[in-house]
């Protein structure tokens, strides 16, 4: 099974995994909101910082997930 194949059906069968993609995707469209202000106040910034974190936090479980999928692991 290909990785997209993979992704599409951890969407429809993981609960966690489609949480994380959703946030995800909103924690990038926040990032991108922001990189339009300029400048950025100091909250801003803090926020963008955290922005990253959080995305490469749920990226991070979300390869974990993919990973156990692909080899049968449950977790």
């Amino acid at each position: 099974m290909n990785r997209e194949t993979l992704i599409e059906r951890l969407m429809t069968e993981n609960e966690e995994f489609r949480r994380l993609r959703t946030e995800h995707h909103g924690y990038d469209q926040e990032l991108e909101a922001l990189k339009a202000t300029t400048p950025l106040s100091s909250d801003q910034q803090w926020r963008v910082s955290e922005l990253k974190k959080l995305k490469l936090m749920a990226k991070d479980r979300m390869e974990v997930i993919i990973r156990q999928a692909g080899t049968g692991v449950t977790a």
